[in-house]
């Protein structure tokens, strides 16, 4: 199984709260994903979602507290997936893509009310409302059930 740490960012206005997301197109269809990537060796989660982050989007931020976690079980098709997701705040810098290190299209805010709509990776948007509702870590969550797009 393999680890795959990713970065909930928000920012919020006082009325609508959106969420950082990359923009792929996959197979036909659009497909968003919490920033993230596989972790080096020798390098702990919230490294690895600092390194990504740099890398892939030329900002830093604070690695905070684990907003849950949860597996992805797609063996007929890969390995599957342990997802964890870190609550990330302080951004610092404009969040744009690096091509060299990701094939996304783009960067986009999307209103956290819509995300839970979206061809997201991980599947996560219900948790992702629910945990704003709560403000409580939601911890292992189960299974994703997660749609594929090659």
């Amino acid at each position: 199984m393999k680890v795959r740490p990713s970065a909930l960012i928000w920012r919020s206005n006082g009325v609508v709260t959106e969420i950082l997301l990359m923009h792929y197109r996959y197979g036909g269809h659009d497909v968003f994903a919490l920033p993230g990537g596989n972790p080096d060796r020798n390098e702990t989660l919230p490294q690895t979602v600092a390194r990504e982050l740099q890398e892939e989007l030329g900002v830093t931020a604070d690695i905070g507290a684990m907003v849950l976690a949860g597996e992805m079980l797609l063996s007929q098709r890969s390995d599957d997936v342990l997802h964890i997701v870190f609550a990330t705040s302080n951004l610092q810098g404009e969040p744009a893509l690096n091509p060299a290190e990701t094939s996304a299209i783009e960067v986009v805010w999307k209103p956290l009310d819509e995300v839970d709509n979206l061809h997201l990776y991980p599947n996560v948007g219900r948790h992702i409302q629910e945990w704003f509702d709560s403000a409580i870590d939601l911890g292992y969550v189960g299974r994703i059930e997660q749609a594929y797009f090659e």
